[in-house]
C-alpha cells in the first residue's frame, strides 16, 4: 500500500471530491493546510450491530484505506460501547439493543474483517484498532455527566437532525438511551485526540450532526482544532435500498454471502449505478475510470464497467483466491458445466449461489421437483404430475445427465464429492442438492 502514498499525496479533499466521495467537509481550506503540512490521525468508527460488515460499511472502511494512502496513520475504532446503545441517526424507531455478550461478540467477529483493508506494517503510518467499551467501561456515571455531559447544551443536541426527525414523529419519539449517543461518540473523539493527536473524523453522512459535536468537544476539553469529512450515502438509482440482494444484505464475511454471489452483486450494477460504484469502492487510476465510463457509453451491452467493478471489489475484500472462484463458477454457469466444479465451488453455491435443499439420501426425484418448485406448470401450480411430465418428456438431468427414470432417486451413488446433486429443468433452470448425513 506504501507504493500509491507519493501518487495519492498532494491535495486529498480535491481528489476525493473530484471522485464524488465528499459530502461535508469542516472548515475546507484549513483541513486542506493541516492535511498537507504534516501526517495526521484519521478515525472512523463502527459500531458492531452484526457478527459481520456489510458493503455499505465499505464506504468508510476504504476511505480510511485511501487516507493511509496519503501518508495519514487510520484509525479503526470498533464500539463495543457506543453498540450497547445504537446511534438513532437514519432510523425511525428504537433499535433494539444486545446485550454485552453478543456485543463483545460481534466487536470479536468484524475487528479482523474490517482490519483486512488497512496496513499495520507500513513503518511510517501503521494503522491501529481500538475498542471504545476500553474507555468507557469503568466510567463512572457521575463522572461522566460532571466532566463531559457538561460541555454539551441540550438545546443544541435537539436541533440535530438525527434527533430532531425523531422528536418530530410523535409514533416513536427518542429514549435517553439513544438520546446519549452523540455524547459517547463526541467522547471518543476527545480520547482520540487525546490518546492519538487524532485530529479527522470520517463518516457516511448522516453522522454529520455527531461528528460537529465531537469537534466542539475536542475544543472544549482539549482546547485542539479537530476537523469532519463525511461521505455521500450510497443510493441506487432505482430507489432500492444498496447492499441487498434477493438474499437480503451482502455481507463481508463468506460463510454469509459466498465470493460467488459478492461477485454477482457488483456484476448485476445497474447502468445507471456502475460509475459511481467504480469510483467509490476502487482504487483504479483516474484515467483507467474514464476509459471504463467511456468503453460503457459506447457498448452498455459489453457490461465491461461491470466486470471490472466485480472484478476489483471481490479481490479487495476475498483476494486473489475468491475472485478466481467466482469467476471460475460464472463461467460454469454461463456455459452450462456446474458438473466440473470443484467440491469448494459447489460448497459456495449452497450458501446462496443457486437454490438449494439439504435431502436425506435416497429421497425420490419426483418429490425434490416439486418441494424446489421446479415442476410448475404454465399455470403457475407446482405437481406431481408436472414432476413426472418433465421426466418422461426427457426435460430433467441430474448432474448433466438426463433423466427418464420417474423412480430415479438422489443417492449417495454418482453425487458430485459424495454430497450434491444438481438438478436441471431446461437450460437455465437450476437446484443443488445437498445430501444430509445418513
Amino acid at each position: 500500500m506504501a507504493a500509491h502514498a507519493q501518487a495519492a499525496s498532494g491535495d486529498l479533499i480535491a481528489n476525493l471530491r473530484q471522485l464524488g466521495l465528499i459530502a461535508q467537509v469542516s472548515s475546507e481550506d484549513q483541513l486542506t493546510k493541516h492535511l498537507q503540512s504534516g501526517r495526521r490521525s484519521v478515525y472512523c468508527g463502527f459500531d458492531p450491530t452484526a457478527d459481520s460488515l456489510h458493503v455499505g460499511n465499505l464506504v468508510p472502511l476504504l476511505a480510511l484505506r485511501r487516507f493511509q494512502m496519503a501518508g495519514h496513520r487510520p484509525i479503526l475504532l470498533v464500539g463495543g460501547a457506543t453498540g450497547m446503545i445504537g446511534d438513532p441517526g437514519g432510523r425511525t424507531e428504537e433499535r433494539q439493543l444486545n446485550s454485552a455478550d453478543v456485543v463483545e461478540a460481534y466487536v470479536d467477529a468484524i475487528r479482523p474483517q474490517a482490519s483486512r483493508f488497512l496496513d499495520f506494517d507500513d513503518p511510517d503510518c501503521a494503522a491501529i484498532v481500538v475498542n471504545n467499551a476500553d474507555w468507557t467501561r469503568d466510567l463512572a456515571a457521575i463522572d461522566f455527566l460532571r466532566d463531559v455531559g457538561k460541555h454539551f447544551s441540550v438545546n443544541a443536541m435537539v436541533q440535530k437532525e438525527s434527533v430532531r426527525r425523531r422528536l418530530e414523529d410523535e409514533s416513536s419519539g427518542i429514549s435517553y438511551t439513544e438520546f446519549s449517543y452523540m455524547i459517547l461518540q463526541s467522547y471518543d473523539f476527545a480520547v482520540l485526540n487525546e490518546r492519538y493527536d487524532c485530529t479527522v473524523q470520517l463518516g457516511g453522512s448522516d453522522q454529520w450532526g455527531n461528528i460537529t459535536s465531537g469537534i466542539d468537544l475536542v475544543r472544549r476539553m482539549h482546547g485542539a482544532q479537530a476537523f469532519a469529512v463525511t461521505f455521500p450515502l450510497v443510493t441506487k438509482a432505482d430507489g432500492t435500498k444498496f447492499g441487498k440482494s434477493e438474499g437480503g444484505a451482502v455481507w463481508l464475511d463468506p460463510a454469509q454471502t459466498s465470493p460467488y454471489a459478492f461477485y454477482q452483486f457488483w456484476l448485476n450494477s445497474a447502468d445507471e449505478d456502475v460509475a459511481g460504484y467504480l469510483n467509490t469502492f476502487t482504487f483504479l487510476p483516474l484515467e483507467t475510470l474514464d476509459e471504463l465510463r467511456a468503453a460503457h457509453a459506447q457498448d452498455p451491452g459489453s457490461r465491461s464497467a461491470q466486470i471490472a467493478l466485480a472484478r476489483e471489489v471481490t479481490r479487495l475484500v476475498h483476494g486473489e483466491e475468491g475472485l478466481t472462484a467466482a469467476e471460475r463458477i460464472t463461467e460454469a454457469i454461463f456455459r452450462n458445466r456446474l458438473a466440473e466444479l470443484a467440491e469448494s465451488d459447489l460448497a459456495q453455491l449452497a450458501i446462496d449461489g443457486l437454490s438449494s435443499s439439504s435431502v436425506a439420501p435416497g429421497t425420490p426425484l419426483m418429490e425434490l421437483l416439486v418441494t424446489s418448485g421446479l415442476a410448475v406448470t404454465p399455470r403457475g401450480e407446482v405437481t406431481q404430475g408436472q414432476a413426472r411430465k418433465l421426466i418422461t418428456g426427457n426435460g430433467v438431468s441430474v448432474n448433466g445427465e438426463k433423466v427418464t427414470d420417474t423412480e430415479e432417486t438422489l443417492g449417495r451413488e454418482g453425487a458430485l464429492f459424495g454430497r450434491y446433486h444438481i438438478v436441471q429443468k431446461g437450460k437455465k433452470n437450476h437446484h443443488l442438492v445437498v445430501l444430509g448425513d445418513g
